[in-house]
């Protein structure tokens, strides 16, 4: 039976104060998304809000492009999903066999306390189906508890954005948080390799990748995990 996967993108646009603009980065969803469909696996795209997912205007540089965001340039239909996402409270863990979270820096502001998406991923977990991010969507696990009220990422190694790598890029005053010092403040065993180094760890049902090189390793991961 082919293999669904739910890929949860960020609606959010506005980089802080700064009058720049966000939102996810290309690498991190292109990777996994041809990953996946290569696979055989079957793809659905949801964004809070529904429609357009902004993309990061820096992640289209030069420096960034990859074979997979050179493929996202030419592929049309990937492109009219990303411009036409299904909202997140229409869909169902029941309709899925895991979830992966791409980064970039809009889900600091919009999946870190966004209730359809903690319900989601509480839903993936108690039905043992694999939860997966990258980069600074692992700051969509911050606030996920199990039923004895933990924080599910508690006592777990993850890995995300580290704060060297957030002062390298020069945003350590304009995000909300460092995704870092959050997850250990959660409980979370935090792992990283070399800044910009690929790196992912899955402890159980949690599958995190450290940065945008690292999100072809985290969705090996989950395609991995589904065909054990």
């Amino acid at each position: 039976m082919t293999k669904k996967i739910l890929m949860v993108l960020t609606s959010h646009d506005e980089l802080g104060n700064t009058g720049n603009k966000t939102g996810f980065w290309v690498e991190e969803f292109a990777a996994p998304y041809y990953a996946f469909i290569d696979a055989g696996v079957e793809v659905t795209l949801a964004t809070p809000l529904g429609g357009q997912a902004p993309i990061d205007p820096t992640s289209t540089l030069a420096d960034f492009q990859t074979a997979a965001t050179e493929r996202y340039d030419a592929d049309l239909e990937a492109q009219a999903r990303i411009a036409t996402t299904v909202k997140l409270a229409s869909v169902s863990e029941a309709d899925f066999d895991g979830v992966f979270y791409p980064g970039g820096h809009g889900p600091l502001w919009d999946l870190t306390d966004n209730t359809d998406s903690i319900t989601l991923i509480e839903n993936f977990l108690n039905a043992s189906k694999a939860v997966a991010t990258v980069c600074h969507a692992s700051a969509a696990l911050l606030n996920v508890k199990d039923a004895s009220d933990n924080f599910v990422i508690k006592g777990k190694a993850v890995t995300g954005f580290t704060n060297s790598e957030e002062e390298a890029v020069q945003l350590t005053d304009v995000v909300p948080f460092l995704l870092e010092d959050e997850l250990i403040k959660r409980g979370a065993e935090y792992q990283k390799a070399q800044d910009f180094h690929p790196f992912a760890v899955q402890d159980g049902l949690i599958i995190t990748g450290q940065n945008p090189a690292s999100s072809a390793l985290a969705a090996e991961k989950l395609l991995t995990h589904l065909s054990a």
